[in-house]
Parts: C-alpha cells; sequence; structure tokens
C-alpha cells in the first residue's frame, strides 16, 4: 500500500466545504416565496440544518475512508508480522536441523533429517531447498562399511591394537572425524527413505498420496553414494545422477522422469531396475557401468537415449522399450545377454562399434529410422528373426562370431553388409529386401541361408566369399 498522499486531507476539507456551501446555497435557494415572513424563515433554516447535514454525511463518508485505510493497514502490518515471525521460527528451525546433520552423533544427524522433513512438510514453500540440503548432505564423501580397504599385516609393536578387532569410529572411515560408517550408512538410508516417501504421486491404492511434495521437485546428486536405493514409483523432475555410485541395488520401477535424467558415468553395483520408467526428456547413461544386470524392459523414452560408450557387465534387457527420439548406444559394450526384442526404435538407433560379447536378441524389433551397426561385434548368436527395418540397415564391417538370424526379417530400405563377417550360421530365409541389399566383400564362413528370400531391389554380392550356400530366389548371387 502506497503512503498517503500530503495533499488528501486538505483536499478532503476542502471539498467537505464546498459540498456544505453547495448544499446551503442550492436549498436556500429552493426556499418558496409564499406565505408569511415567519414560515419562510423557518424554512430557510430547515434548509441550512439539511445543508448541514450533508457536509456532516459527507465528512462521515470521508472520515470513513481513513478509518477504513487505517484497518487495512493494521492488519497488513498484523500480517507482516506474523509471517515475519512464522519465517524467523522456520529459519531458527532450519538452521539447527542444518547443524544437527554436522553433528558426530548418528540419532542427532537422524533428528536434523526428521525436523527438515516436517518442515518441508508444513511448508510448502521451502521443500525445494530442504531437498537441495537433503542431496547436498547425500552428496558428503562416503565410504560404505562394506567397501572398506582391509588392513595390511605389518609389523607393529607389542601394544598396538589388534588389527582383526572390530573397527570403530575412526577419522577416516567418512568425511566427519569420528564418524562410524555402519551407523552414517543408517542416517544415508534415512535419507533416502525420506525423499522417495515424498516423491511418490499415488499410494498403493492409485489415489494421490498427502506427503507427496509435487512435480518440480528437483534432484541433485551429482558424485552421491547411494545404497540399495529405491525409487519405485516416484515423480522426478531433472534428475542429476552425475557420477553417481550405486552401492547394492537401485530400483526405479515405474518411475516417472519429467524433464532430464543424467546418468552420465554412473556405477551400478548390483541391479539397475528400470521396468517400466517413463522418461519424458533426455536419458543420458553415456559411459554408465552396470556391474549386474541392467532391465529396462517396456521403459519409455521420449527424448534422446544415450547409452554411448556404456558398459553392460551382466545381461541387459531393454525388451518391449519404446524409443520415440534417438537410441543411441555407439560403443556400448554388452558383456551378458543383451535383449531388444520387441523393443521399437522411432529415431535413429546407433550401435555403431557396439560390443555384444553374449547373445544380442533383436527378434520383432521395429527400427522405423536408421539402424546402425556398422563396425558392431557379435561375439555370441545375433537374432533379428522377424525384426522391421523401415529405413537404412547398416551391418557394414560388422563381425558375427556366432550365428547370425535374419529370418523373415523385413528390409523396406536398404540393407547394407558390405565388408560384414560371418564366422557361423547366416539366415536371411524368407526375409524380405525391398531396396538395395549389398553384401559385397562380405565373408560367409558358415552357411549362408537365403531359401526364400526376396530381392526387389539391386542384390550385390561383389567380392563376397561364400563357404557354404543355400540359395533359393530371385537375384544374382556371387561365383
Amino acid at each position: 500500500m502506497r503512503p498517503l498522499r500530503s495533499w488528501v486531507i486538505p483536499v478532503g476539507v476542502v471539498l467537505v466545504g464546498v459540498v456544505t456551501w453547495a448544499a446551503v446555497t442550492w436549498l436556500q435557494g429552493s426556499v418558496p416565496a409564499v406565505g408569511d415572513q415567519v414560515e419562510r424563515a423557518k424554512v430557510r433554516i430547515e434548509s441550512i440544518r439539511t445543508a448541514l447535514t450533508i457536509g456532516a454525511a459527507v465528512t462521515g463518508a470521508f472520515a470513513l475512508l481513513l478509518a477504513f485505510r487505517r484497518q487495512q493497514l493494521a492488519e497488513r502490518t498484523q500480517q507482516a508480522t506474523e509471517y515475519d515471525a512464522g519465517e524467523k521460527r522456520v529459519t531458527e528451525l532450519y538452521v539447527k536441523a542444518a547443524d544437527q546433520l554436522g553433528s558426530d552423533k548418528a540419532p542427532v544427524r537422524l533428528a536434523g533429517l526428521y525436523a527438515l522433513e516436517r518442515l518441508a512438510q508444513d511448508n510448502p514453500i521451502h521443500r525445494q531447498s530442504i531437498v537441495e540440503v537433503i542431496c547436498a548432505y547425500l552428496r558428503m564423501p562416503y565410504t560404505p562399511p562394506d567397501d572398506q580397504p582391509t588392513p595390511t599385516p605389518t609389523t607393529q609393536p607389542m601394544d598396538a591394537p589388534d588389527p582383526t578387532a572390530t573397527p570403530t569410529a575412526t577419522p577416516g572411515d567418512s568425511d566427519k572425524p569420528g564418524v562410524d560408517p555402519r551407523e552414517e550408512r543408517q542416517v544415508r538410508l534415512a535419507a533416502q527413505r525420506i525423499l522417495a516417501r515424498h516423491l511418490r504421486p499415488t499410494t498403493p491404492e492409485g489415489g494421490p498420496h498427502p506427503l507427496y511434495w509435487g512435480p518440480k521437485v528437483t534432484l541433485d546428486l551429482t558424485e552421491a553414494v547411494l545404497i540399495d536405493l529405491e525409487l519405485t514409483g516416484c515423480h522426478l523432475h531433472n534428475a542429476t545422477f552425475i557420477k553417481t555410485r550405486f552401492s547394492g541395488d537401485a530400483w526405479f520401477s515405474e518411475a516417472t522422469f519429467s524433464g532430464d535424467a543424467r546418468f552420465g558415468g554412473v556405477t551400478f553395483s548390483g541391479v539397475a531396475g528400470f521396468g517400466g520408467v517413463t522418461f519424458d526428456g533426455v536419458a543420458g547413461f553415456g559411459e554408465a557401468t552396470f556391474s549386474g544386470d541392467a532391465w529396462f524392459g517396456e521403459a519409455t523414452f521420449d527424448g534422446v537415449a544415450g547409452f554411448g560408450e556404456a558398459t553392460f557387465s551382466g545381461d541387459a534387457g531393454f525388451s518391449g522399450v519404446t524409443f520415440s527420439g534417438d537410441a543411441r548406444f555407439g560403443e556400448a559394450t554388452f558383456s551378458g545377454d543383451a535383449w531388444f526384442s520387441e523393443a521399437t526404435f522411432d529415431g535413429v538407433a546407433w550401435f555403431g562399434e557396439a560390443t555384444f560379447s553374449g547373445d544380442a536378441w533383436f527378434s520383432g524389433v521395429t527400427f522405423s529410422g536408421v539402424a546402425w551397426f556398422d563396425r558392431a561385434t557379435f561375439s555370441g548368436d545375433a537374432w533379428f528373426s522377424e525384426a522391421t527395418f523401415d529405413g537404412v540397415a547398416g551391418f557394414g564391417e560388422a563381425t558375427f562370431s556366432g550365428d547370425a538370424r535374419f529370418s523373415e526379417a523385413t528390409f523396406s530400405g536398404d540393407a547394407w553388409f558390405s565388408e560384414a563377417t560371418f564366422d557361423g550360421v547366416a539366415a536371411f530365409d524368407r526375409a524380405t529386401f525391398s531396396g538395395d541389399a549389398r553384401f559385397s566383400e562380405a565373408t560367409f564362413s558358415g552357411d549362408a541361408e537365403f531359401d526364400r528370400a526376396r530381392f526387389s531391389g539391386t542384390t550385390s554380392f561383389d567380392g563376397a566369399t561364400l563357404d557354404g550356400v543355400r540359395y533359393d530366389g530371385p537375384g544374382p548371387v556371387a561365383e
């Protein structure tokens, strides 16, 4: 509310005087000329009284407006006072809880976390800042107790402590002197549960969750150490896990990432469960390391899915996944089996120079855009049976050490297998090639099966080496 102008009251007084004078003049002029002098005097007196009453009414109205404004000022002052008092109390609680997180006693740190949780629940405006404090706590350096290095036996004096004794709190156990890493584990698990509890928008029964903190809460857990993380069914917005280390299993099943999901350079030591997850933005897993199995079955990637140079030490499950944007698996390493059966690639599917040490299952996959497997290495069997390639299918210089099965596959665009190496069976029986099929300088060490394959475009086997051939269909075959 703006300050009252200095001229308002003088103008109001003048206005009251003018209105009163005008009322007197008008009423005096309206006195009838009939009747005797006494009656006319009485009428004039009554008119003056009426005019003064009008003036008093105007004065009262002006005074009422001033009183109303004073009441507004008083109420706003009271509101500001209450707000300041509330903010002061919130700040004091916030600072106290943050101080508790710096304690060397686990119960005190736990109390600080739960105090922050209650503060965020009662004050929605402070939820994001409190989430950032909890994330900052989880980003602090920490080594889980299971990962503690084993002491190296050395020659010690007679009074030295027994190195095989149960470890107690030592300065090197964590980032804070005197903190027991086993107790710190419990504190960190509590912090993770607090985040998960307030990031789930629905209850198990499907109703709205009363503890949900809203869809715009962002997480920044860069370089954090997370233990047995459980974020199943959570709603995450612009979540950052760059170079985060997941100790134990990490479950994100049925979660929704409404913004970008950044997992670049992360390490999953256990199972990485992303089944049924929805990625609305960019999903970046470049250079990620999956030490255990990685399950993305039925997940949806609406933006770019980046797995370039990722390492899958266990099985990689992408069956039924929908890639609406580009899927980048260039130079990725699959040490176990790679399951992409029934997956859908609407954009570019980039597997250039990828390494498949186990079996690669692409049966029934739909490649709507370019499917690029140039210089990819398949050490196990490669299954592309009944796959659909609507764009260019590039397998130039690819190496198939096991069987390569493209039975009943459909190539609507060009199919490039130039300089590819097939050490096992190369099965293209009942495959359909609507575009050009190029097998120039390819090497078929095993049987090359093209029974009832259909070639609508140009078919080239120039310079190809075929040690065993079974062919039944139109088009040229290398001599």
